[in-house]
């Protein structure tokens, strides 16, 4: 998308790091549908972006007003004869990688965290129990 999208900032688009492979976020989207989840969060930035925006909202408003647009943009200048598909498809087929494959992360600990959320809270619990144990033993 951020090569064939119409796009008016000053500078070629990105987007907000990090960045992740489509398969990811397929990945997030089917195992939801199967789990009956309304929501899964893919990598930790959007968990305390979206935890620290239902704790302290005006703080998460105020960071984002003041790195958003900028964090969006790379130090690139956007071409202005670039093809946009606005009105048209552009021609050729994009497919699903673009400029930002390179950076892009294959897997999410996120989303592996919340895929195996019980076997990681049993864990815990296993741990804390062992711990405790240990406590009252000396």
């Amino acid at each position: 998308q951020f090569d064939h999208c119409l796009d008016k900032l000053p500078k070629k688009s990105m987007p907000v790091p990090p960045v992740y492979e489509p398969e990811v976020a397929a990945d997030a989207v089917h195992w939801a549908a199967h789990h009956r989840r309304r929501e899964v969060y893919v990598g930790i930035p959007s968990l305390y972006t979206i935890l620290g925006n239902k704790v302290a909202p005006i703080l998460a408003e105020t960071y984002l007003a003041k790195t958003a647009v900028k964090g969006q943009q790379t130090s690139q200048p956007l071409p202005p004869d670039r093809p946009y598909n606005l009105f048209e498809p552009v021609s050729g087929d994009p497919g699903a990688r673009g400029d930002f494959s390179s950076q892009a992360h294959r897997h999410s600990v996120q989303l592996w965290a919340t895929k195996h959320r019980r076997g990681l809270l049993a864990g815990a619990v296993a741990l804390g129990a062992g711990v405790a144990a240990r406590l009252a033993a000396d």
